[in-house]
């Protein structure tokens, strides 16, 4: 059994949102190690502390998908990341004066 971080039950399958990054996920799995719970969620296939995430509702799941903007999920970001793999700092600017 473990809680998030308004001390609510999470349980398999429920939606949560990691308090950090808002990333949002379904639960996979649950498991105590050493006192500490964990939650591992669909998004990332990593395990997150259950303390450091809200368990959502029906309400928070809605709002979420109703918003214009999209979450990104790691192959996007690694996308938008290497166009910028090959630019080059120059130190030649302008400088201001004042």
């Amino acid at each position: 059994m473990a809680f998030d971080a308004r001390d609510k039950e999470i349980t398999l399958d429920s939606y949560v949102r990691y308090v950090d990054t808002g990333t949002i996920g379904k639960v996979l799995d649950i498991k105590t190690t050493d006192g500490v719970d964990w939650v591992k969620i669909d998004k990332t296939s990593l395990w997150y502390r259950a303390k450091l995430v809200e368990l959502l509702d029906e309400k928070d799941l809605k709002e979420k998908s109703d918003k214009s903007g999209k979450e990104l999920d790691i192959e996007e970001l690694k996308e938008k990341a290497s166009r910028f793999e090959d630019m080059q700092m120059d130190s030649n600017v302008a400088e201001g004066g004042g």
